[in-house]
C-alpha cells in the first residue's frame, strides 16, 4: 500500500466503525456539535479524576475483535498480577467502548488507529502505545457463485455496509483490480444482514467481516471469498489508546502492561499452550474453540518483534503513522471532522520501544 499514497487519502481507516459524511458512531449530523462540545468537558473532568486517583486501577475497555479478546488469556491466568500492575477490563460493544474512554470513564480503550482520530477530534485525545494485531483475512468479500474474480463484479450489485470498514475494503480491491467504485452498484446493507442478502439473490457479492462473512460462505452454495484483508497486509490496525493524563501518570504502569501483552502473546503462540488460550478466548465470547481458531487465523496478532516496524514513520499502510495520515485526510475531506488532526501526536512508540 505504501505505493498508492495519497491515492488512498479517500479512504477513513476505522474498523467496526468505518465513518462515513453524516454519522459519528451512529450520531447524526445535527447532534454531533452538542456531542462534541460536551464531551470535552466531560473528558476534561473525567480525566482529571482519573489523574487524581492514583491508587485506582488502570482501566481498559475492550470487546469482541480476536486482538482484543486475547487480553483475556493475561487475565485468566493472572499475568497482571504476576508483573504487579492493577487494572480493571470492562467488557463493551465496540462502540460503547469509545463512548465510555470519550466520558473519561476509563483510561484507555481498544479502537481501530483510525478511530482513534475520530474519538480525538470530539475532544477525547488518546495516544497509541501498542498495536495489537492487523486484520490478516478476517474481513473479506465473498461473491455468489459464478463469480470468481474481483474484476467479475462489474456493472453487479455489492452489499456492504456504507461508511464501514467493509467499504475500505471493497475499494481497495477495486483499485487493486483497475476498477472504481462507479463500476458496481453498491446497496447498503447492514453487515450483519449480508449473509441473508446474498442467499436471497439481492446482491451479487457482499462485504463482512467474521462471523458474518463465514456465515454467508456456509449459508449460500457455491459463494467463494475473492478478496481479503489477508491480500492487503496492514489495511486495518487495532490498537490501545490512551489518555495522555493516564499515561503520564502512570507511565511505568502501562509498561508493565505491555510487557503482560507480550506474555498473553506468547502464550497464544506456543504449541503447548495454544489450544488452552484458544478455549480461554472463544470462552470470552461463546463460540466454540474449533470454530473461533478460524477467527484467530485471520487476525495477525503481532509479536513485538513484528510490531515494531509498524511504529516507524512511513507513507502506506505499513505504517502506523502513514494509514494515520491516510484516515486523516480522508476525514477532513468527507467532513467528519473540520481541522487537521496532528497523527504524530497520536502515537508514542517509545513503550514498546523499551522492552
Amino acid at each position: 500500500m505504501s505505493n498508492r499514497g495519497t491515492t488512498n487519502a479517500r479512504f477513513d481507516i476505522t474498523k467496526r466503525n468505518f465513518s462515513n459524511t453524516n454519522n459519528l458512531w451512529g450520531i447524526p449530523m445535527a447532534i454531533r456539535k452538542k456531542f462534541i462540545a460536551g464531551a470535552v468537558s466531560v473528558v476534561c473532568a473525567g480525566l482529571m479524576s482519573v489523574a487524581s486517583a492514583v491508587a485506582e486501577p488502570l482501566k481498559i475497555g475492550y470487546s469482541d475483535w480476536p486482538g482484543w479478546v486475547a487480553w483475556e488469556i493475561a487475565l485468566e491466568k493472572g499475568m497482571f498480577e504476576e508483573e504487579g500492575v492493577d487494572v480493571q477490563f470492562e467488557w463493551f460493544d465496540y462502540v460503547a467502548s469509545m463512548d465510555a474512554f470519550a466520558a473519561g470513564q476509563l483510561d484507555a480503550v481498544s479502537m481501530t488507529n483510525g478511530d482513534a482520530l475520530v474519538t480525538g477530534s470530539t475532544g477525547a485525545k488518546n495516544v497509541t502505545i501498542l498495536i495489537n494485531d492487523y486484520s490478516n483475512g478476517n474481513d473479506m468479500v465473498v461473491a455468489a457463485a459464478g463469480i470468481s474474480t474481483i474484476e467479475e463484479l462489474k456493472g453487479k450489485k455489492v452489499g456492504v455496509e456504507v461508511g464501514f470498514v467493509g467499504h475500505l475494503l471493497l475499494l481497495n480491491a477495486l483499485e487493486k483490480a483497475g476498477m472504481t467504485e462507479a463500476d458496481v452498484e453498491l446497496v447498503n446493507v447492514p453487515t450483519n444482514e449480508t449473509p441473508q442478502v446474498l442467499a436471497s439473490g439481492q446482491v451479487d457479492a457482499i462485504v463482512a467481516w467474521q462471523p458474518s462473512s463465514g456465515q454467508a460462505l456456509n449459508l449460500v452454495p457455491g459463494s467463494k471469498r475473492i478478496y481479503s484483508s489477508a491480500d492487503e497486509p496492514g489495511l486495518i490496525y487495532d490498537v490501545l489508546a490512551v489518555s495522555p493524563q493516564s499515561l503520564a501518570a502512570n507511565r511505568a504502569d502501562w509498561l508493565k502492561v505491555l510487557k503482560v501483552w507480550y506474555m498473553a502473546v506468547d502464550y497464544l503462540k506456543d504449541p503447548e499452550t495454544r489450544d488452552e488460550a484458544i478455549s480461554i478466548m472463544a470462552a470470552r465470547v461463546g463460540i466454540p474453540p474449533s470454530e473461533y481458531k478460524g477467527f484467530i487465523d485471520g487476525t495477525k496478532i503481532l509479536t513485538l518483534e513484528e510490531a515494531l516496524p509498524f511504529m516507524k514513520k512511513s507513507a502506506g499502510f505499513k505504517s502506523l503513522y502513514g494509514s494515520g495520515e491516510i484516515a486523516d485526510a480522508f476525514n477532513l475531506a468527507n467532513d467528519v471532522y473540520g481541522d487537521k488532526q496532528p497523527v504524530n501526536e497520536y502515537i508514542d512508540p517509545s513503550l514498546m520501544e523499551a522492552l
